[in-house]
């Protein structure tokens, strides 16, 4: 297995590589030159397996040789050690044919860890054979940076940068991330959008200088190991409601494309996903995209699901890339003219994209009223991330059996949540002083050379 740029113009790498490098050096993102349908007898042997078993399973033709098999299950199993749940990724029944799949109970209350805890130990065991040290930056809309944060907390070998839009996370977000005591992690609040701090640390990856000097490396989601990890639990979902012998639909809550495109690797991999929705909110260029088939930057406007607060989705490239056939120089003008403020999706492209995909956003009305209707009518109380999931996916129900993903913990945005049902989403006890603990945080100009000057003062020698 090998791994190329979706622009086209980078070295082909092993898994290790790509993982270590995060973004390609010409500016592309690196995904597998093949994905292989797996063999239905195999799909059929799912069910009944542990999360770890699964995601051995899925993810050991991906790794290589970068990793041994038993190295691998290793890794896997210290990842999810931590979890809170037995399943790792529970289903819950909201009505007739419509699931929520529990993302939420890791260390950080949110999706983003089943990612985050795996490559942490992915980069703790590829670094410690190599003797070598790395520096992590990454952009967050609010829960990529506490998770990441709580995956490599501590470790010796590497420095964790953060960088998250000042005054645009939840409080609970942004105590995650500006709480921890270890001096290998920085909590870093830019004064701009998420868009702005994504766009620096691509700035960053594109000074070729000061990536070689401080040895850079991404953990955001235009790495291809976090999309990688994300993919195990469509399986887990669909095999717990009958798949393969019958189809599944999910619908992903999703600002940066990189969960939703994780649905997509699963359904190459052979999994019969039937619709694949995509549910934005008020900043819905997602949805605007597929619906026009202009992909138009607009103004972002902070909401209550502050996650998906997003107007440049970095993953949408990966998609894009197999749109336009892995024609990288197409998808390299494309970029360049989104760069400039967006681009018209050729008409083959736009097809391609349509037929892959669903879409349709919900407004700050409808997030609310969804928390509030199901709480009354199920007692379950959903963050507005997932909320904005459930109402976008009640246009979409049918006879094949919905999978909604719920993405985060309603703790996390216990003002909206108030707001919605009135109640008090209390935070798990291994986070109960969490408003306790002293905040560690460092508010920075959008500007590239203070941010590279910054790191380059803080991070360890």
């Amino acid at each position: 297995m090998r791994y190329v740029s979706t622009r086209g113009n980078a070295p082909k790498l092993s898994f290790e590589e790509a993982m270590l490098t995060g973004l390609a050096r010409d500016g592309g993102l690196y995904v597998p030159n093949v994905v292989a349908p797996r063999r239905q007898d195999e799909i059929e042997a799912l069910p009944g397996m542990s999360y770890e078993e699964v995601a051995y399973w899925v993810m050991r033709p991906f790794v290589g040789e970068s990793f041994s098999p038993e190295e691998l299950r290793a890794i896997i199993n210290r990842a999810y050690a931590g979890f809170a749940h037995a399943a790792r990724a529970p289903l819950v029944q909201l009505g007739p044919n419509h699931f929520l799949l529990e993302l939420f109970h890791g260390p950080t209350l949110a999706f983003k860890d089943f990612a985050m805890q795996l490559i942490g130990q992915l980069f703790q065991a590829a670094l410690a054979k190599r003797g070598e040290r790395i520096t992590i930056v990454g952009a967050t809309s609010g829960d990529t940076g506490s998770a990441a944060i709580e995956a490599f907390r501590g470790l010796d070998n590497v420095d964790v940068f953060i960088l998250y839009p000042h005054g645009r996370v939840s409080e609970v977000q942004r105590r995650q991330m500006t709480t921890p005591t270890e001096s290998n992690v920085h909590a870093l609040a830019i004064d701009g959008t998420f868009d702005d701090a994504q766009a620096r640390l691509k700035d960053m990856f594109n000074d070729f200088t000061f990536r070689d000097e401080v040895k850079l490396a991404g953990v955001n989601s235009i790495n291809w190991a976090r999309v990688l990890a994300q993919v195990v639990y469509y399986f887990t979902a669909a095999s717990s409601l009958g798949a393969p012998l019958r189809p599944v639909s999910f619908t992903v809550p999703t600002g940066n494309f990189g969960d939703i495109f994780a649905g997509y690797i699963a359904r190459q991999l052979g999994l019969p996903i039937e619709k694949l929705v995509i549910a934005t909110n008020q900043n819905d260029i997602l949805h605007r995209t597929l619906q026009t088939g202009a992909y138009t930057k607009s103004e972002v406007v902070p909401s209550i699901s502050p996650s998906m607060d997003i107007q440049v989705s970095s993953n949408f490239e990966r998609v894009l890339f197999d749109a336009y056939g892995r024609d990288g120089a197409a998808v390299a003008d494309q970029m360049d003219d989104l760069a400039r403020g967006g681009f018209t999706i050729s008409q083959g492209a736009i097809d391609y994209l349509r037929g892959h995909f669903a879409s349709g956003s919900a407004s700050e009305a409808e997030t609310l009223a969804t928390i509030r209707s199901i709480f009354e009518t199920t007692g379950e109380v959903i963050c507005p991330h997932t909320a904005v999931g459930v109402k976008v996916a009640s246009e979409h129900l049918g006879a094949t059996p919905m999978i909604t993903l719920a993405t985060a913990h309603p703790a996390k945005f216990p003002a909206a949540v108030k707001q919605a049902c009135g109640v008090d989403a209390p935070l798990p006890p291994h986070m109960a002083d969490l408003f306790d603990r002293p905040e560690r945080v460092t508010q920075v100009p959008n500007d590239l050379a203070a941010l590279e000057a910054l790191i380059r003062e803080r991070r360890r020698p």
